[in-house]
Formats: C-alpha cells, structure tokens, sequence
C-alpha cells in the first residue's frame, strides 16, 4: 500500500546509490531571473550544455515593475537581471516568456494555468514556493542555484528521500473561512517546523471541496511550516480545471493520461510516517501578528499571552511584538493599516480577484490605505478585464496593474515603508520582507479588500 508521494517519487527513481540518496528525474525545471544566472555561468565556466532545453520553462517575475511595463526597466539591477535571463534562453533554446508576453507573469501562476503543471509530474524551481504546484499530484519543490546547475547539466536530482506526512481536515468551513485561512492556521497550530524532512498530502472533506486554486494557494505555504512540499490527489476537480489548457495533453493521450492520473491517490491502507488532523469548524478568518507565518490568530481573537507561552518561545515571541509594534493579549481588531497588498504566488489567481471584487463593489478605499491589485499573470489580468472586474476596482478607488511578484518580496518598486503596516497575501512576514522595517499582517484576499475598505484590520463575519 502506497502514499500519493510514493506513487510519484517511485516512478522517478533513474537509480540508487548503495546505503545513500537517490537519483531522482525532473520532468520539468521552471526557473526566472533570480536564481538562474549563477547556474548558467557555472555550465559555462565548466563546457557543460543544457542537457534538456524542452523540459525548461522561464518567466520574467521577481524583479519586474508592475506598471509602465512597455516602458524600459528603470532600475539597474532588475533590467541587467532580465536581460541576462533573456540572452540565456535565447543562448539555449529554452522558453522565455518575458515581459510583453501574453503568458508572463509569476512561474508558479504560469505553470498550472498553462497546463504545464500536470499530476504525476516531478517539477522543480530556484524558489522556495514551487510547492504549489503539488495542488495537481505532482511531486514540486524548491532547489537551490548549485542544484539548479544541476538538473540544467543532467535533467536529475541527488536526492534523499524525504519522510511522507498526512494532514486531514474535516467538516464544514465557517463563513467566509478561505483557504488561505486554513493554511494559516494549520501552520499556526503546528508551528513553522513540523513539516521538516516531510512531504505533506493534504487530505478531508475541506481540501475535496477546494477549487484548484485554493489548493494551490494551500501546497504554497507548506513550506512555512518546514515541509519539502505539499500534495494533494488528483480528481475530477483537477481534471476538469487542466482539460483545454493550451499544453495539457489532448485527444487519445488526454485518455491515457487521466486514467494514470486515476492511479496516483494514497492506497486506502497507505501509512504515512506522520499524520495529524483537524475540524473545519475550528478554523476561522485568520490574521498573522508576529514576524513568521506561524503567528497567526483568528480574527475575532486576541495576541495570545507571553505567560502562556513555553520558556524556549518567550524570547522571539517578545521581539517579534516589539518590531511590529504590538503587545501581547492585544485584539489586532480595529488597528489601523497602511497598505494592502493582494498579490503573489500564494493569492493572485482569478479567483482571487473575483472574491475581492465582489466585496469591495459599491464601497470605497480608506483614503488612508495605499492598496496594489497585482495578478498573477497576463491571462490572469487578461481575464480580470474581460470580467470587468478593472472597472469595479477602479470604480472602488483601487487600480489593477501588471503582472510580477510585486510587494511580496520587495526585490522590486512596490516596497512598503518602514514603519508602515500592510495586510497582505502573500506568504511570508518576515522581518523586512516587503521593505526595510516594513510590518507584514498575512490575510485572505477577502481580509485585506476589508482592510482596505475600512483602513483598519475587521472581522467581516
């Protein structure tokens, strides 16, 4: 009886060292202007060619400005960065879709929506979030630049295998509970390193119900609890939402491949070396108050107390409130924002725009908050003004840019100032990850069009 994980991971073993790792294939490298270009120097300094062009991917994402973008890059470094990238392809034989490409935009976005990302797969990325793309069945995650070398020089991994892990929800979601709400508090009740040294299958009633993109928006942040990756099987919901794409397969092969597909979910006996489970009715509209995702409350509650706390957690408990300017058993209820950011890998799909959409309609932006709208892509975009959704937005005070990675990361223009308090949806609140000093709340799209409304952290229920 075997785990979904096994099932892919298996079918990827090219060979074993005796008593070590494996050598695992890829089947395919997603890579962007950040993390590829030590790796193509090094296959240059050392006369080694990529070895399979056609199973790489890349996009322009991290450093690209998200307005003006048929204007010439203004800073130095993402322009040289772009450049470099582009020449690289070219030089390759690899697939660029950079700027002014009707299929730019963020890799992890791209790649489903593409149907490039397809169940069963073994995918890979210079980017810690490529476990969104185990929301299909596939077997994704994040490498660094030696190893990015190195599936560009072999199309193969040297790889440990790593432990598999089962997180179950079931039940009914509250009102208004996304699914950026459950992961934030899956990770909230496990902490930041209980997935270390795991693949982690998501399974229950809540994760079936899901739409694809809120299963990509879950497997995203496994990482953020230590996780190698996040997966979950394979179905009717996958099927459907990968059918028609423009590099899923089609005709006899979509057959073929849909009945393998039909194969990979956990065997009903399957043992997991972890498991650990939750109610849905536990979760509800979730808010991070600290300076990882680990830190995270509902809404309705209040900062927990430091007396409530272990020894070993008081000390970076007491300094993550002091760099973001809370206190302990404080509600973050009513406490004024200055930015919004809805956006990233995590939460700028379609979906995700619709929902925020649909509750900023007939309302106005605080005249306080500075908000971005920033899609994931150019079909994302694309779409978002087919739908008229541009035209709600604008009509709401808020403007829908161009596709990147925006605020999520602050390797860009859309940094937030010191000091300054941003809900956002993306997936990290570190100390400084969206600027210097910069204080990060991780919300829903829903939570952060509120807080946009009304220029305040609410409880919408």
């Amino acid at each position: 009886m075997r785990t979904l994980f096994d099932k892919v991971w298996d079918a990827h073993i090219v060979s074993q060292v005796e008593n070590g790792p494996q050598v695992i294939y890829i089947d395919k490298h997603l890579i962007h202007e950040v993390t590829s270009p030590q790796a193509f120097a090094e296959l240059e300094a050392r006369n080694i060619p990529v070895y399979r062009p056609n199973q790489i991917v890349a996009t322009a994402d991290h450093n690209v400005p998200t307005i003006d973008q048929n204007q010439p890059v203004r800073d130095p470094l993402s322009k040289q960065q772009l450049e470099k990238l582009a020449f690289n392809c070219e030089k390759n034989n690899i697939t660029f879709y950079g700027l002014g490409h009707p299929y730019q935009g963020i890799v992890h976005i791209i790649s489903p929506e593409l149907g490039i990302t397809q169940p069963g797969m073994s995918m890979v990325c210079g980017d810690s979030h490529t476990s969104t793309h185990g929301a299909f069945g596939a077997i994704a995650f994040g490498i660094g630049t030696s190893q990015v070398a190195q599936v560009f020089a072999s199309q193969c991994l040297l790889m440990n295998k790593p432990k598999s892990m089962r997180i179950k929800v079931n039940g009914k979601l509250n009102p208004n509970v996304q699914p950026k709400d459950v992961i934030l508090y899956i990770i909230s009740k496990v902490g930041t390193n209980a997935g270390t040294g795991y693949f982690c299958e998501y399974a229950g009633d809540v994760f079936e119900n899901m739409s694809m993109e809120g299963r990509m928006t879950v497997c995203n942040m496994s990482i953020e609890m230590g996780a190698r990756g996040g997966m979950i099987a394979p179905d009717e919901t996958t099927f459907a939402y990968l059918k028609d794409k423009p590099f899923a397969p089609k005709g006899e092969e979509w057959k073929q491949k849909v009945a393998y597909w039909k194969t990979l979910p956990s065997d009903k006996d399957a043992v997991f070396d972890e498991e650990i489970e939750f109610e849905a009715a536990d979760i509800y509209p979730m808010i991070t108050f600290g300076t990882n995702p680990g830190m995270g409350i509902s809404v309705k509650d209040a900062i927990p107390s430091k007396d409530s706390l272990n020894e070993n957690e008081k000390e970076s408990f007491e300094k993550a409130l002091k760099y973001m300017g809370f206190k302990d058993s404080q509600s973050i209820i009513n406490h004024p924002i200055d930015y919004v950011f809805i956006g990233s890998c995590t939460n700028a799909r379609i979906e995700d725009l619709r929902q925020v959409a649909d509750y900023v309609k007939g309302k106005q932006r605080n005249e306080n908050v500075t908000a971005w709208i920033v899609p994931g892509s150019k079909l994302v975009e694309k779409q978002a003004i087919e739908e008229g959704l541009d035209k709600i937005f604008e009509a709401s005070g808020f403007k829908l840019r161009e596709p990147g990675c925006s605020a999520c990361l602050a390797m860009n223009e859309d940094k937030v100032p010191a000091g300054k308090y941003c809900v956002s949806t993306s997936n990290r609140n570190f100390e400084g990850r969206q600027g210097p000093n910069s204080r990060t709340l991780l919300a829903s799209p829903l939570i952060a069009a509120a807080a946009a409304i009304h220029g305040k952290v609410v409880d919408i229920n």
